[in-house]
């Protein structure tokens, strides 16, 4: 079973291919805000290169944020139209998912931190549990202090991973009982979202493309400046 894997939530582009749950290749760009001009490229890339046409898909996997609202668009366009064309399932992963996932092996708290820019962050935490993690927080959105905070209040281990840990390391790196992943651990794991939809195809927890949307947790500055140019 092939899973095409997208996942353009932050400044990255990446893309991944699995079978059966194991990744068979996958591609990353860092490329600032061109997710609209690399990611089909990529996409195709990784087929020519693995020698795999897309009608051989089973489904397509996608990060659904929270994130950039340019690139979620992108992503999550993008895949509905694959999902169509090929009348295939989608699979939507929250984006905090995909970065708490590759730590499941730690015994502390993990907490998946994403720059939300406006110097606010997206956040969740995540307790360690056999073959995975599982969320014990909503998807949020803060300023990092009042992340701080809430750590500070919980007064557990924690691990925090995800662009928004290390963009503001001074706040939360200097918290007793904190410590940064690192910026290998920054990402979202494509790779992880192969393993973690493969295991949902399976299950049948699945969607119609029309089903599927990104995972928005406040407006976007665009709408926010069209309310202030209309008052």
């Amino acid at each position: 079973m092939l899973v095409l894997a997208i996942e353009t939530a932050t400044p990255r582009v990446s893309v991944a291919l699995g079978r059966n749950g194991a990744v068979l290749g996958d591609v990353s760009l860092d490329g600032g805000r061109r997710h609209a001009e690399q990611l089909v490229p990529a996409i195709k890339y990784l087929c020519d290169e693995l020698d795999i046409d897309l009608d051989q898909l089973a489904a397509v996997a996608v990060g659904l944020g929270p994130g950039l609202f340019t690139g979620l668009r992108v992503g999550v366009t993008t895949a509905r139209l694959m999902a169509q064309a090929l009348r295939i399932p989608m699979i939507g992963v929250p984006t905090l998912d995909l970065i708490a996932y590759p730590l499941r092996h730690t015994s502390r708290t993990v907490v998946s931190v994403v720059d939300a820019r406006r110097k606010e962050v997206f956040f969740a935490c995540y307790q360690p549990v056999p073959g995975g993690v599982q969320r014990s927080s909503e998807y949020e959105v803060g300023t990092p202090d009042g992340l701080a905070g809430e750590l500070e209040a919980r007064g557990e281990d924690a691990l925090l991973a995800g662009d928004g840990a290390l963009l503001y390391a001074a706040q939360l790196g200097a918290l007793d009982r904190v410590e940064l992943a690192g910026p290998g651990a920054a990402p979202p794991s494509a790779a992880a979202l192969v393993e973690l939809a493969t295991a949902r195809y399976e299950r049948e927890e699945f969607s119609l493309p029309a089903d599927v949307h990104p995972l928005y947790l406040r407006r976007s500055d665009a709408e926010i400046e069209w309310d202030r140019k209309g008052r």
